[in-house]
């Protein structure tokens, strides 16, 4: 199909149609647009996910062995890592979910030794940044976004140091306008955030997930409440729409 006659087709199917349809297809016509690499993912791999809310999800951190449903929460790093345990049980594959709601970058830099160099991970999967701008808001935070980019450059220097074969995933921060928490004050400063990550992990050849491209278009199949609750933090649909984008940038 041809992109005159898709875009055709993509009007004229019902709403309820293009959700069942088409949601896999959006994700990949994001993460093609962004032409971002893949990583290879490789017998005996770890896979570490961190980050904050977004990534914990009502993980158990008490929990400390890989592949341990209860710690790696209720999120799209769970999803992601069941996918592929299913489709790759002879490779014997590691996940870990480090991720713990409210940090900033600065507070994974300080937990970084513990929660990730010691793992050792392969793969590296990286989202944060949303607090960073979030919690400037309610005046708790008197970060900006050159703070964030130099904490976060830091921090990846850092890990390459210490890892100088782990394979990185940046995802993209990323909200939906008009869903509770995400308004008008919002813009065009968290912009700043969002194309600080992307600078990054160009520096760091890294793969890029444009989780914004994603929700923004998956909005055109269902309103953006049903992905994500208050604009930040994904629904069950939005989890798996995450973990659906992660996936095409794994091999």
């Amino acid at each position: 199909m041809n992109s005159s006659n898709r875009r055709n087709f993509l009007k004229n199917v019902s709403m309820g149609s293009l959700a069942a349809i088409s949601i896999p297809h959006i994700v990949s016509a994001a993460v093609s647009a962004d032409k971002s690499k893949k990583v290879t993912l490789k017998k005996e791999g770890v896979i570490l996910f961190q980050g904050d809310s977004i990534t914990d999800v009502g993980r158990k951190r008490e929990a400390m062995d890989a592949n341990n449903g209860a710690a790696l929460g209720g999120g799209y790093p769970h999803l992601a890592a069941a996918h592929l345990l299913l489709k790759r049980p002879g490779d014997n594959l590691k996940f870990y979910n480090k991720g713990i709601s409210g940090n900033k970058v600065f507070q994974l830099a300080d937990r970084w030794d513990a929660d990730c160099l010691q793992l050792k991970p392969d793969v590296l999967s990286i989202l944060v940044g949303v607090n960073d701008f979030w919690h400037t808001l309610n005046g708790n935070y008197n970060g900006t976004s050159k703070v964030y980019h130099d904490d976060y450059d830091k921090l990846l220097n850092r890990t390459k140091q210490a890892l100088p074969d782990v394979q990185l995933i940046i995802g993209e921060p990323y909200a939906v306008k008009g869903v509770k928490a995400v308004d008008d004050k919002w813009y065009p400063t968290f912009n700043e955030y969002r194309a600080a990550a992307r600078e990054l992990a160009d520096k760091y050849k890294a793969v890029f997930i444009p989780y914004q491209a994603i929700y923004d278009k998956a909005i055109q199949a269902a309103p953006a409440a049903y992905w994500t609750p208050d604009g930040v933090h994904p629904s069950v649909a939005g989890a798996q729409l995450m973990a659906e984008a992660w996936l095409q940038c794994v091999k």
